[in-house]
This record gives structure tokens, sequence and C-alpha cells, in this order.
């Protein structure tokens, strides 16, 4: 069978190193907010192009603490609109619901699935906010920063999967808006061994705010100033995305020609490719997603054929039994994907056999 993701070789790649990570922080008796995670933050902060970083528990709770320290500092109040696209993760909406803000729905470009500028033109009103913009699959969103900017909007990305994304100017997911929100799944493009996650942000006193409501809204031990939630980034993990992150752009290279090299041999008129300029940097290939309108049977010949995928997503938001005041809501489009798309196995350590024995697979369905 050849894995859909294969996390246990990725890791060894690095083993001798993660290792040592690990030890260093087991030594140092200091396994919360200590210098691992202090040294990751910086690091992070840098490679993304932002002066500050907050190690947090996940990436869920990246988004919530964003949008609770914004709520704080004034910028929301309950109810207020935020655009956001339908066809993404729950927790996208989530990290709304749970701060009472009301997320509007919003149809995604037909070419990248991913928010843009028309869909949100369609959408905003007098009680509109913000822009939760999603980096879908890896791939940059168009940018609204200065539409975002010119309607006094706030514009927060959920840069999950986008870990090293970047425009034609160089400039990379998670400094395009006030904040943004990452997940370090171990799924991840850079993946923990375990949940962890993290904001990013150029604003000195969100970030600030934002560690603070991390850490039991507590500026000082035992003074609690905020009602917080305990959502901090352990070191063991800061210690080993601290190792992981020196070779992600080495990853992310092998990502793309992995995907260019499907682009090139996948021909099959039942099989629609992702778009994206291979000129451009903007897409980091967390994921490879085709669309099929046959994809439940494609998924299960590929099975049989020793071929693992993983469908990304089979049910939109507003369709979940969680939201059943929305379920009677109609998003054609993002329907449509959710019941086309299939995910097929890319990583850093793919090999052309693999690639390879995959696209036979499917130019023979």
């Amino acid at each position: 069978m050849i894995q859909f993701l294969d996390l246990k070789v990725i890791n060894a790649q690095y083993q001798e190193e993660i290792t040592a990570s690990i030890l260093n922080v087991l030594d140092s008796g200091w396994y919360i907010k200590g210098t691992s995670v202090s040294s990751f933050e910086t690091n992070f902060a840098n490679y993304c192009g932002t002066k500050h970083c907050i190690g947090v528990a996940n990436g869920l709770d990246a988004l919530i603490l964003i949008f609770r320290a914004l709520i704080i500092q004034g910028k929301f109040q309950d109810g207020d609109e935020v655009i956001v696209p339908a066809n993404t993760y729950i927790a996208s909406i989530l990290a709304l619901t749970e701060n009472k803000l009301k997320p509007i729905l919003v149809e995604p470009d037909p070419a990248t699935f991913n928010l843009s500028l028309e869909g949100i033109r369609s959408k905003i009103t007098s009680k509109t906010k913000a822009v939760l913009c999603v980096h879908l699959y890896g791939q940059l969103a168009e940018d609204v920063s200065g539409f975002c900017e010119e309607h006094n909007l706030l514009l927060i990305e959920d840069a999950a999967q986008a870990h090293g994304a970047k425009n034609k100017e160089g400039k990379k997911a998670g400094s395009f808006g006030i904040a943004a929100g990452f997940s370090f799944y171990p799924g991840k493009n850079l993946g923990a061994l375990g949940d962890a996650g993290a904001v990013t942000t150029n604003d000195k006193s969100l970030a600030e705010l934002i560690h603070q409501l991390g850490n039991y809204g507590s500026e000082k031990k035992y003074h609690n100033s905020l009602k917080g939630l305990n959502s901090r980034l352990d070191d063991m993990q800061a210690a080993i995305l601290d190792v992981k992150l020196k070779y992600l752009e080495k990853e992310i290279i092998k990502r793309r020609d992995a995907a260019q090299y499907y682009q090139q041999h996948i021909q099959n008129p039942k099989i629609n490719l992702p778009q994206w300029d291979p000129e451009v940097k903007d897409h980091v290939f967390h994921l490879y997603v085709i669309r099929c309108k046959e994809r439940d049977q494609l998924q299960q010949y590929l099975n049989d054929k020793g071929i693992q995928t993983v469908i990304h997503y089979p049910i939109p938001p507003h369709k979940q039994e969680a939201f059943l005041e929305w379920n009677q809501l109609s998003f054609p489009l993002t329907e449509k994907i959710h019941d086309e798309v299939l995910s097929l196995p890319l990583s850093p350590v793919i090999t052309k056999e693999e690639q390879n024995q995959i696209i036979n697979a499917l130019n023979e369905f």
C-alpha cells in the first residue's frame, strides 16, 4: 500500500537532531514556557517575516485567541460579521462562533477553491468587520489586504496549511493581515509530534494580549486580569519544530517538484487537476487535490490498487450537524467541490516509482 502520508519516514530524516533536541529539553528540567519555546517563536517569526510569534496549543486555539484578543481591544462586538470561505475546515468557523461573531459564508474562486475579492464584494455589508482568509491546501488566497484596508476591515489569516507559501514579492503566509493562525499538527508541512500551533503578527500589543490570554489571562503568576485559557506551546514540541523548520524550504521544493510531476503526467479527461502558476511560489502543496465526478468510485479503485487517498473534506461546514441552522443554505460550488475532491499521496519523501504507480492507475481509470 502506498501510504497517503508516511510521517515515520518524513521524521526519520531528522531523527538524530530531533532526539538530541528532546534530550536537551528533558535535561533542562523546564518543560513549559522555556527557552525552546522562545527560540522557536523567534525563528518562526523571522521565517514568516513578522515581528512576533506566540506559540499556542493548536491551530484552532490560535484563531480563537486572535479573535478574542481583538474583541478585548474593542475591534469587535457580539454579532459582528466576518466573511469566511464556505469551503473550509470547520475550525475556521468555530473560531468565530466561539467568540460570538457571525460567519458570513461565501463561495470560493472556482479555479483555486480559495476566497476571492469577488466573493468578498458579494457579501460585504455595513455589519462586516473582518475577513478570515483561508490559504486552503497550501495555496495563498488572493491578496485582499488592500481592499480590507480601503474598507476598514480587519484581515485575519487561517494559514494552518500554508507554512512558507509566498507571493511574487516574497511576502509569506502569516504576514498579510493583522494576525494569522498556524497549526503544527503532525501532518502539516511543518508538523510537530503532537498538537501545536502559533499566532504571527506585527502588532506588539496584540501579541502581548494573545500571550496573556493563552496563559490563563495572567501577566504575572497567580494574578489574572483577564478570563483566559490554557493554550501554550510546550517546550518539547517547540524544540522539535525548531529542528524541522531548518529543513522546511527544502521540503517545500520537493513537494512542488512532486506536484509538477503529477501535473505533467496525469492525463485523464475524467480528472481535473489543481490550478496554480509554477513560476510563483504561492503554493506549498500541503495537499495535492484533484476533482472527479466519480470520486467515490475512483477512491475505491485506487484503494484496490494499493493507493491510499484522503477526502479533504467530505462535508462542508454549512451541512454539518453542528450547524443545523445552516443546513438549508445552498452553496452549489462549495458542495460540488466537497463531492468531487480527492487528495493524492504527496510528501517530501514520495518516490518517482510511487508517483508513476499512482499516475498509471489514474490514467487507466
